[in-house]
C-alpha cells in the first residue's frame, strides 16, 4: 500500500490537518495530524531528584504533572531542543544529554515524533533563569515519580514511555535496586 494523493485540508500555527488516499480498495480520505516534533527530557539532579513542572493544559482543563519538554523550532536540532527546554522549564543546565530513543507518539493519527533524552547530574543554571511563564518546577525523588505514577498524578503517557525507556536502558539503578 502506499499515499497516492495528499493534501493539506486545514492549517494553523500548531498544527495541518492532511488527508491522504491509499492505493487500497477504498478511495476515501485518511486524515492526519501534522505537527512538529518534540523533546522530553528525564532530569536528574546531582542528589539523584528528577525535576518535573507542572502546568496549567487547556486540552485537558487542568494542572499536569510532565518531564521539561517542547516543540522543535525551525532550524535546532533535537539535541538543541533538548538543553534549551531544559533550562527554560526547570532553571537546570545539563553538559551533556543522551539520547534514549525516538518514539512515534500516535501512529494512528499523529505524524509527529518525540525524540527521548536522559540528563544526569542537572545544576542550576549560573547566572539563575527565570522559568518560563505559568511553569511550576517540582523536584521529587525517584520514589515520589513512582508514587505519582500509581496515583495517577503523573500521567502523560509519553513521558510516561520516557520513564520506561530510562528505567530498561538502566538509568536509574536507585529504582530497579528496591
Amino acid at each position: 500500500m502506499e499515499i497516492i494523493e495528499r493534501n493539506t485540508v486545514f492549517s494553523t500555527p500548531w498544527f495541518n490537518v492532511v488527508a491522504k488516499t491509499t492505493s487500497a480498495g477504498n478511495r476515501a480520505p485518511y486524515y492526519s495530524l501534522q505537527l512538529a516534533d518534540y523533546v522530553c527530557v528525564l532530569a536528574v539532579t546531582e542528589q539523584k531528584e528528577i525535576l518535573l513542572v507542572r502546568q496549567y493544559r487547556p486540552t485537558v482543563e487542568g494542572y499536569t504533572l510532565e518531564l521539561p519538554s517542547g516543540m522543535l523550532e525551525e532550524g535546532e536540532s533535537p539535541v538543541e531542543t533538548a538543553m534549551r527546554e531544559l533550562v527554560e522549564e526547570t532553571g537546570y543546565q545539563a553538559k551533556t544529554v543522551e539520547f534514549l530513543g525516538c518514539l512515534v507518539p500516535d501512529t494512528g493519527r499523529l505524524s509527529n515524533r518525540l525524540w527521548c533524552y536522559f540528563a544526569e547530574n542537572v545544576r542550576l543554571s549560573e547566572p539563575e533563569q527565570d522559568l518560563e511563564a505559568g511553569i511550576e518546577l517540582v523536584i521529587c525523588t525517584q520514589r515520589d515519580l513512582v508514587r505519582y505514577i500509581l496515583e495517577q498524578q503523573f500521567n502523560h503517557a509519553l513521558h510516561l514511555a520516557l520513564f520506561f525507556l530510562a528505567i530498561a536502558q538502566g538509568k536509574l539503578p536507585e529504582l530497579m535496586a528496591e
